[in-house]
């Protein structure tokens, strides 16, 4: 019972995608969207109690990639932790690649309605905190060298997500996951301390 209840928000959810990407967040429907995953509304309604609900629910989903890739290995010194991070970048890339409508239908949302920009917010804000906190570990456990960690943390953040967005406007223009790798190589490179 449980596994079949499931599979019928998975439906929803992947016809939501769809729906979104398809038609906007403004002219998707709920009609639309049970139509397109087979369900009745009560199945739906059972799951979701509206569509922003939904909309909301696809939108964790896809940051809980990157809330894995950010709680990885976090009993090692600070440059490995940024280095096994790398390790989900494959499927990070991969998840995102066929999602350009659906993020771009979030960032528009998100400029629209209060209740996704404060959650399309928060994701943001928590991870500009988990990485200032990194490097000030980094810092204090002698491997980073003395920089803001505010700002080294947004710039982390900013390179992550200008990569995805490039990656979704241009997918064949480089190996995505390689160039992130890289990036942050250059980015340790950097902040990690020289031995004397």
């Amino acid at each position: 019972m449980q596994q079949r209840s499931e599979e019928t928000r998975s439906r929803i959810l992947e016809a939501a995608v769809k729906q979104f990407a398809v038609n906007g967040y403004g002219k998707a429907s709920v009609d639309n969207i049970c139509e397109q995953a087979g369900v009745s509304k009560g199945a739906f309604y059972h799951h979701f109690q509206t569509k922003q609900d939904v909309f909301l629910a696809l939108l964790d989903g896809w940051l809980q990639i990157f809330d894995q890739a950010v709680e990885a290995s976090k009993d090692q010194p600070v440059p490995e932790t940024f280095q096994q991070m790398t390790d989900y970048f494959p499927y990070i890339f991969e998840s995102a690649s066929d999602n350009l409508p659906m993020f771009l239908e979030f960032l528009l949302q998100a400029s629209r309605d209060d209740k996704v920009w404060q959650a399309s917010i928060a994701p943001y804000r928590r991870y500009h905190k988990h990485f200032a906190s990194l490097i000030k570990k980094g810092i204090a456990e002698g491997s980073f060298v003395e920089v803001d960690p505010n700002l080294a943390a947004r710039l982390i953040v900013s390179a992550a997500m200008g990569l995805l967005l490039q990656s979704l406007l241009d997918p064949q223009g480089a190996k995505w996951d390689k160039v992130a790798r890289e990036t942050v190589q250059l980015m340790m490179n950097s902040l990690v301390r020289e031995e004397n």
